[in-house]
């Protein structure tokens, strides 16, 4: 016999009151919510399904991640479909190259980031996702990055947006660009974090947030270091589609709301995509965090809920 609703879901323990997230980060232009998996198409588009979900599990706004300009068009016009939908506009440091793909004025790329980011405010919460990712110089060396991210510190002058950062691999070359036009940075975060404790205090003492994921807390190591950062400097996301909490990671202990999923291939609308990460999971995040920090989870959750809306939505609503 089906279970009908939530409890076909997620098994949901109860709490003293709701929670309210805010998933700062989820790639939701990424094909597979179309049902589109490696070019192939194994199901109908959930996205809708998708949100709802995240709604039942009281998230509240999402930020959907811009990673180049075509991507960052992308997001917008999925966070013109609903009021609570948001999004980013900017170049991620693995696309670098697009800027001055095909020969063209990298000028015009950064141009057309601004008048997106512009002409749309009531949509774009910050710029990015920018930074530098040394971890895959594959799709990009570390000279474009470099020149690239520099270069994207005239889109953050241009819109007096906070900013969504990536730095993987990279550190000592992010923490120098950042300080070099801190000045001209109205805030931000650098999301998915998975550094070391001096890694963290040093862009703690930039004044930036730090946005956790499943990715952050993957090893021991990576819990220890989320403990060390204050609360009032924590964000949470998942990343969607990826870095979902999985069992072989050390935080998984602590979850207690599981998510019942189905493979692709036998897709029911009701079920999560096995492996395919979405934002109603962010509940997870906020539990291994609670429970390996032995902090109050309401309390935990109110404190990030209040640095999202101070960082991305200061005036709308009250902080």
């Amino acid at each position: 016999m089906r279970l009908l609703g939530l409890l076909k879901m997620a098994k949901t323990p109860c709490r003293s009151r709701s929670l309210n997230f805010i998933d700062i980060g989820a790639n939701l232009s990424d094909a597979v919510y179309k049902g589109v998996y490696n070019g192939k198409q194994c199901h109908e588009d959930d996205l809708e399904q998708v949100l709802n979900r995240a709604y039942q599990h009281n998230v509240q706004k999402v930020i959907i991640t811009g990673g180049s300009l075509k991507d960052s068009q992308a997001a917008l016009n999925i966070a013109k479909l609903k009021d609570n939908l948001y999004c980013t506009v900017g170049c991620h440091p693995t696309r670098s190259l697009e800027f001055e793909k095909d020969g063209q004025d990298p000028e015009n790329y950064l141009q057309e980031l601004i008048t997106l980011a512009n002409e749309n405010k009531k949509k774009v919460v910050a710029v990015g996702e920018m930074g530098l990712d040394f971890d895959r110089l594959h799709f990009a060396p570390k000279e474009a990055q470099i020149k690239y991210f520099t270069k994207q510190m005239d889109l953050i002058s241009a819109t007096n947006l906070p900013v969504f950062f990536h730095c993987r691999a990279a550190h000592p070359e992010f923490i120098s660009v950042v300080s070099k036009y801190r000045d001209n940075i109205r805030g931000g975060v650098v999301h998915s974090f998975t550094g070391t404790k001096e890694e963290a205090a040093a862009i703690l003492d930039l004044g930036l947030y730090i946005g956790i994921n499943g990715c952050s807390l993957k090893t021991q190591e990576n819990i220890d270091v989320m403990c060390t950062i204050p609360s009032n400097r924590l964000m949470i996301e998942t990343d969607c589609p990826y870095c979902e909490i999985r069992p072989t990671h050390a935080g998984f202990k602590y979850i207690k709301t599981q998510f019942v999923s189905k493979k692709k291939e036998k897709y029911d609308p009701e079920f999560c995509v096995k492996s395919r990460n979405e934002p109603c999971t962010i509940i997870q995040v906020l539990e291994v965090m609670s429970g390996a920090r032995q902090e109050n989870e309401d309390d935990l959750a109110d404190i990030i809920y209040k640095n999202t809306l101070e960082l991305f939505f200061k005036g709308s609503e009250s902080c």
